[in-house]
């Protein structure tokens, strides 16, 4: 087992790219109204899951 379970490199700038974008497109959403943020919320969220799927191959997924 590997001492050091933290995300790194792709899998970091994945996880913090789609938090960026998903609190940004959020606070948006709320302030215009407009529904067009919801796709950008989405594609936060999906950044975020494509990080921690690829820090999990990484880490040995459930091992």
């Amino acid at each position: 087992m590997r001492a050091n379970t933290s995300p790194t490199g792709l899998a970091l700038l994945l996880i913090v790219v789609g938090l960026l974008l998903s609190f940004t497109s959020i606070t948006a959403a709320f302030v215009t109204h407009e529904p067009i943020w919801r796709y950008l919320i989405a594609a936060g969220c999906f950044l975020q899951f494509s990080g921690w799927m690829v820090h999990g191959r990484r880490s040995g997924g459930g091992r």
